[in-house]
């Protein structure tokens, strides 16, 4: 939500968008994030073995989820390096000058984002070849209230700019004309990519889950504290959007190019900088060794392959399936698939149509094949 949402509301609409994620969490993302935690604490296995021991024939649902986290992580690992890579020029003073200039700058170079993706991505592997180890865990509930922080600091920087305002309408107030198909598509892939709903994950992270846990407590706490950062995210963002008269709707790099800015205009901003992007990189990397994890317990478990084997060959092919996304958006911009390059076309994929088909595929399975009552009694 931090990097996605904003842009996302930017390019639909502003307060329209805004008002439909804040209708779909409420009607469909605490409902699927219930079902998924109770068919994972129900079979204690991942998400195609969860499917596979209630219905055999229905284990393509839970492949499909695992499908999708490999697709977010084609162009998820592309964003950490991105991250890394202003971790980097912040440790060496910060960005000067055009802040949009730089951005485009250094993500139409053929070579730098590429090894910045090339690091992030083995440093994900490096951590999920040894497991996610309670120093992660630990650090995570130090850090993750922190960014909470630091952004709480940045909002108020944000929405105090001159020619703020506008920022704060075009997020606030929802504009009926502006309601179509894409913008209403858009808030429903985004609610499922950031509850991480449909990949695999949920159903995972229920089967670690107690049975004395109450599932509906984690089904409202979870989207809950999800929908406050997205809220912060673009009150952090957007005002600075038009403050700096900037394109809202400029897509995936609008956090890298208003976020510059608005350190530039804080006392000692270089630091500022370099603190929220060392905070995001682990957001990011918590992020990419969960979706990771989905994929290599698939594999180990129904395949019998060694676990060191198994996430070597994996983020080997992370880095190569990312390639394209990295270079789409620079020098390969030209080529567009459906109107879309690469980059967009595997956030579009997954996002917009993996997602919510696997949930709905979730609720068919919960009204039909499980039975209701099963699912209540969980």
């Amino acid at each position: 939500n931090l990097w996605k949402f904003p842009y996302l509301a930017g390019r639909n609409g502003g307060g329209i968008f805004v008002a439909m994620y804040l209708i779909i969490i409420l009607l469909i993302g605490f409902s699927i994030i219930l079902g998924e935690m109770a068919i994972g604490r129900h079979t204690q296995l991942n998400s195609y073995g969860a499917y596979k021991k209630i219905r055999p024939a229905w284990g393509f649902v839970g492949a499909m989820g695992i499908l999708s986290g490999f697709i977010i992580l084609s162009f998820y690992n592309v964003i950490g390096g991105w991250v890394i890579n202003y971790i980097a020029q912040y440790l060496m003073g910060g960005i000067q000058g055009d802040s949009a200039l730089y951005f485009n700058s250094f993500v139409t170079d053929p070579i730098r984002p590429l090894v910045w993706h090339f690091i992030f991505t083995l440093a994900t592997g490096y951590i999920v070849i040894w497991g996610v180890s309670k120093g992660i865990e630990k650090y995570s509930k130090i850090l993750m209230p922190l960014l909470f922080l630091f952004l709480v600091v940045i909002v108020i920087r944000s929405v105090t700019l001159p020619g703020a305002w506008e920022g704060i309408r075009f997020f606030l107030q929802p504009d009926p004309s502006k309601l179509n198909t894409e913008s209403l598509v858009a808030a429903l892939g985004q609610v499922f990519f950031s509850l991480s709903l449909g990949m695999g994950c949920m159903i995972t992270y229920g089967s670690y889950l107690r049975q004395d846990a109450r599932l509906e407590r984690s089904a409202i706490i979870i989207p809950a504290l999800d929908t406050l950062v997205a809220m912060l995210a673009g009150f952090a963002i957007l005002p600075a959007v038009f403050a700096f008269q900037y394109e809202p709707g400029s897509g995936p790099g609008l956090m890298f190019i208003t976020l510059p800015k608005v350190f530039q205009l804080m006392p000692m901003g270089w630091l500022f900088g370099l603190l929220f992007f060392i905070l995001t990189f682990f957001a990011a990397i918590t992020s990419s060794i969960s979706l990771m994890e989905v994929v290599i317990a698939f594999v180990v478990d129904h395949f019998t392959f060694k676990r060191y084997n198994v996430v070597l060959t994996l983020t080997l092919i992370l880095f190569v399936v990312g390639i394209p996304c990295s270079l789409s958006i620079g020098p390969w911009s030209g080529f567009k698939l459906g109107g879309l390059v690469i980059f967009d076309l595997m956030d579009y994929l997954a996002s917009n149509i993996l997602l919510p088909l696997g949930g709905l595929l979730m609720c068919i399975f919960i009204g039909y094949i499980w039975k209701v009552d099963a699912a209540i009694r969980e």
